[in-house]
This record gives C-alpha cells, structure tokens and sequence, in this order.
C-alpha cells in the first residue's frame, strides 16, 4: 500500500522538489515571454495560480462523476471557465498589466502545468490535497518568475519593481529584455541549481560512505546508496 504524504509536504514539494519551472520544465511560453520585469512576472504567477487553485478544487470534486473518456476535455472547459473570470478582472480592473500580458493571460488555457496537475494530482486526490498541491505548485510558479524577472530588469533596466536600483552610470544590457535574455537568464539559474544540487548530493554520498566505513562494513554498493537517496 502507498504511503500518503502529511500534508504540509503536499504544499512544499512544488515549491523546489517539482517547480514547474526549474524542476519540470514546464510553462516556459509564459516564462520567457513576459518576464521582462519582475511586476509582470508576479502578475502572470498569480493569474496562472488563481486557475490552478479553483481549478484543481473543481475537478477534484467532480472527478468521480467525469467519464474517463472525456476528462481531458471537461478538465479544458473547467479551466477555460477561471481564466475567464481572471481575463475579464485583468481587462477591468488593472488595465496597464492586462496590456503588458497580452495574450498570455487567455492562453493559461494551455498552460500545461494546470492540465499537468489537473490530470497527475487532482483528478486522484481529494480536494484539500488538490488544492495544498495547486498552491505549492503555484508559489513554486510565482517565486520562479518573480527571480526571473527582477534578473533581466534589474541587468536590462536597471530598475526592480519600477525602482532605479543601479546607478545612472551602469549601461543597462538591452539583451536582457529581449527574447535571447530570457533564454539565457533561465539557462544560468538553472545550470547554478543543477550545480548546487549535485554537490549536495556529492556531500551526503560521501557522508554516508564515511559512516559505513567507521562502522566496520567495507562495500557499500549502488543499491544502499540508492536506497538512501543519495
């Protein structure tokens, strides 16, 4: 019988262990496109998140009554139906965002990181852990794009959330806005954490070999370390 997660680990696994962005790869229209400042960046993470929650909520509570036929389509419908509520918020009360978001805001329809949960999780658990799960998954989304963000405004602006952060003498990196900013600005932070994880790992490895070794027991083979996680 599968163990069942605690629920606090439900919220905390997306934001590192699966973030949709660094981990999973998902999501990366969305990510590339509008983070050339950190305010668009957090405004897309929340948009996207709001769909998430509700939609995870909806279609975990429906799940036993959708025809396994015609799920992925019912899932589309539910999720369509939120991010119309948050296009037609945008377009109303926050006019300015809505037009520096364009067309991505009505896109989160495909994003496949809320039909990706919809389909992995919600649809198989229950709602609390549907919606623990959209959250983590969510802030996971908002911390990437937040980071992502106020890198390339910071280098290709000078500014943070509007702010002048970097003096008038520092000649900013238009690249850094453009398209070819963004790939290479998720290309190093994910390289950096690629980096920081394998050493982590090389560390506990090497710990626990350490360990078996003042125990007495000279082998320690793949399947041990592996049991281990390391």
């Amino acid at each position: 019988m599968k163990k069942q997660v605690s629920l606090l680990r439900e919220f905390t696994k997306g934001l590192w262990e699966t973030n949709p962005v660094f981990k999973q790869i998902l999501g990366m229209c969305p990510t590339l496109a509008v983070t050339v400042s950190a305010i668009n960046g957090i405004a897309m993470a929340l948009a996207t998140t709001f769909v998430l929650v509700f939609s995870s909520l909806l279609i975990s509570l429906v799940r036993k009554w959708i025809p396994n036929q015609v799920r992925i389509a019912s899932y589309i419908v539910i999720i369509a139906t939120f991010v119309t509520i948050v296009d037609l918020v945008m377009k109303a009360q926050f006019v300015e965002l809505s037009k520096a978001l364009g067309p991505f805001i009505p896109l989160i329809v495909v994003n496949c990181i809320i039909l990706g949960r919809a389909e992995a999780f919600a649809s198989k658990n229950n709602p609390l852990r549907s919606v623990l799960d959209a959250l983590g998954n969510g802030a996971g989304f908002l911390i990437s794009l937040f980071v992502l963000g106020s890198v390339r405004e910071i280098i290709g602006s000078r500014t943070i959330m509007g702010f002048q952060v970097l003096p008038n003498g520092f000649e900013p990196w238009l690249i850094m806005i453009l398209p070819a900013g963004a790939f290479l600005t998720l290309g190093l932070m994910m390289g950096f954490a690629n980096m920081f994880i394998e050493r982590k790992k090389n560390l506990e490895r090497e710990s626990l070999i350490a360990q078996y070794k003042r125990s007495g027991r000279e082998e320690i083979t793949e399947e041990v370390l592996k049991e281990a996680g390391v």
